[in-house]
């Protein structure tokens, strides 16, 4: 039989995070209850009064071999507004605090790392409180698995999460483990210095990729110098690796932002001034998205088959996608 660990987690109202936390690979059983009560077994009704001084909560019941409590908890900090008092979405009150509620010593000092760890990325101080478990009451019939029985109600939990988690979790993990740097230029769309990143002034043989994933991406045979000072192509490797979506945050001027289709991390953007015997188009990227193979590891790394790409070897039907001459 398989050994399970249980997390408790509070953010909230508990509909919307036990549906999250459902659709984690590795989470085998999740129950919705009140934790931290000063009332034994409480109502619904006695928690919402602000009687028991009760937290709603999750217990997550988990395969530690499929999913580790590290994973976990970084999923529940991305998920909730780690910085609200007392708050989450539109639900007020002292019952809808944050917490992540240990039974152990082991589980405490996960929780302290993954919240240093989001000081590290947002310098303020968190609302998410680090409390021994003291116990916990699951909560009536009619709240457990609500969002299963009834999918169009209320969650403050956006929907997108939900249905995104499982592959988020592939890549939580090393998301984190980013520099700073790279952290805010693929979470944040933030934009790194100009002409001091490491990638503009690379001009050999190899492919770029994606820096979580591994996922090629560019073609150094695409790459050019086009002045901006951020690396630039004029197209990535294949059409359906990369993601377009409109960036209106700078007023008065609309871009196209780039994303890797598969981790949907921010890249950069993509222009129509590049040069015209290459397609005109410039996709211009952040280092800091990315990672260099060079031509001469590629096959160690595990990329060979994208070394027709770099070399621009036809092959038994023609150019390889992304290796023909611009």
């Amino acid at each position: 039989m398989t050994d399970t660990n249980i997390a408790y987690f509070a953010g909230g109202c508990f509909w919307g995070l036990e549906r999250y936390f459902q659709n984690v690979d590795g989470v085998v059983d999740t129950t919705v209850g009140y934790a931290q009560s000063t009332v034994a077994n409480p109502t619904y009704e006695q928690v919402c009064s602000g009687a028991t001084d009760a937290a709603e909560t999750v217990q997550v019941t988990f395969d530690p071999a499929r999913v580790t409590l590290r994973t976990l908890s970084l999923l529940f900090l991305e998920v909730i507004d780690p910085f609200s008092v007392d708050r989450q979405g539109n639900d007020t009150g002292r019952q809808y605090r944050t917490g992540m509620f240990f039974t152990s010593e082991e589980q405490k000092h996960v929780y302290i790392a993954a919240i240093e760890q989001l000081i590290d990325r947002q310098p303020q101080r968190p609302a998410v409180l680090i409390e021994e478990l003291r116990n916990f009451y699951p909560a009536e019939a009619n709240h457990q698995d609500y969002l299963i029985h009834n999918p169009g109600g209320y969650c403050h939990i956006p929907l997108a999460a939900i249905a995104n988690v499982g592959r988020r979790q592939k890549y939580v993990d090393r998301i984190w483990d980013l520099t700073l740097e790279q952290f805010a230029v693929t979470q944040n769309a933030a934009t790194e210095r100009p002409f001091v990143n490491e990638y503009d002034h690379t001009f050999g043989p190899g492919i770029y990729v994606d820096i979580v994933s591994g996922e090629p991406l560019f073609s150094s045979r695409d790459k050019f110098d086009s002045g901006c000072g951020w690396p630039a192509f004029s197209r990535p490797l294949r059409a359906d690796l990369v993601t377009e979506h409109e960036d209106d945050r700078v007023p008065g001027r609309p871009r196209i932002e780039i994303r890797t289709a598969d981790t949907q991390i921010h890249l950069g953007h993509v222009f129509e001034d590049g040069p015209a015997d290459r397609g005109g188009l410039r996709y211009c990227m952040n280092s800091a998205s990315l990672r260099f193979v060079p031509r001469s590891r590629m096959a160690e790394e595990g990329y060979a088959d994208w070394i027709p790409a770099v070399d621009g070897v036809e092959s038994a039907d023609g150019p390889v996608d992304g290796a023909a001459d611009a």
